[in-house]
């Protein structure tokens, strides 16, 4: 989308403390812009799909951030936005390992491969990921952007990693309008054995930009601290 390899000019936000992002976890959250879909709910569209019209937070800025404060948080989610979707995601990742932090990636699981390099390195400790809705439902719920031989590949590899890496994982599906009780037990069908579909309710898209993670709805990004 953007002619850029540096995962630094997709920051566009931080929160300094959360509670909720990564469940037991007080942490810092960083929102990176961008991202591979479409979904006509989408809460962040304004840092998904243009980026640009938020001021970009210098690399310099975040890293002093999080230096001074690692010893008083637990970890730092990266969320999006989609996060795999960032050229270079993994120099964030080795920055804040290196500072002996945590690490939670948020995901629409739609690049897999990412996700398991990611996991592969130990650049994370948890991915939360985020299952849209049945198959025959992901060319609505994406705007066109998956369909549903794709979504079902795509989540089968997250799945199988999920299988291999138990404690790595949790899921989640946001009730958007036009899902069914119906819909929510098919995707909740898909999981392997063991895990449970966190369920999230939707709060539908303001015309300024809000940064939202699992129950809460955030400050405009151009208004987080750093």
């Amino acid at each position: 989308m953007f002619a850029t390899k540096n995962v630094w000019h997709h920051l566009r936000g931080l929160e300094p403390y959360s509670l909720c992002d990564w469940p037991g976890h007080p942490c810092t959250t960083l929102f990176l812009g961008s991202c591979n879909l479409r979904c006509p709910t989408c809460h962040n569209h304004v840092l998904a799909w243009d980026m640009l019209a938020l001021e970009q937070m210098p690399a310099v800025a975040c890293k002093s951030f999080l230096a001074e404060r690692a010893a008083w948080i637990h970890g730092v989610t990266i969320t999006g936005g989609e996060p795999t979707f960032v050229p270079g995601l993994g120099e964030l990742l080795w920055m804040i390992k290196g500072l002996g932090l945590p690490v939670k990636l948020d995901t629409n699981g739609m690049l897999p491969d990412v996700v398991r390099d990611v996991l592969e390195q130990d650049l994370a400790e948890q991915f939360a990921v985020d299952v849209k809705g049945p198959y025959n439902k992901y060319e609505t719920l994406t705007g066109g952007c998956v369909n549903a031989v794709t979504a079902e590949l795509n989540l089968g590899e997250i799945f199988d990693m999920a299988r291999e890496n138990p404690e790595a994982f949790y899921f989640r599906l946001t009730r958007v309008p036009g899902l069914t009780d119906e819909d929510v037990e098919t995707a909740r069908g898909y999981l392997p054995d063991g895990f449970d579909l966190i369920i999230q309710e939707y709060v539908a898209p303001r015309r300024s930009v809000h940064a939202q993670s699992d129950h809460e709805t955030r400050r405009q990004v151009g208004d987080l601290v750093y």
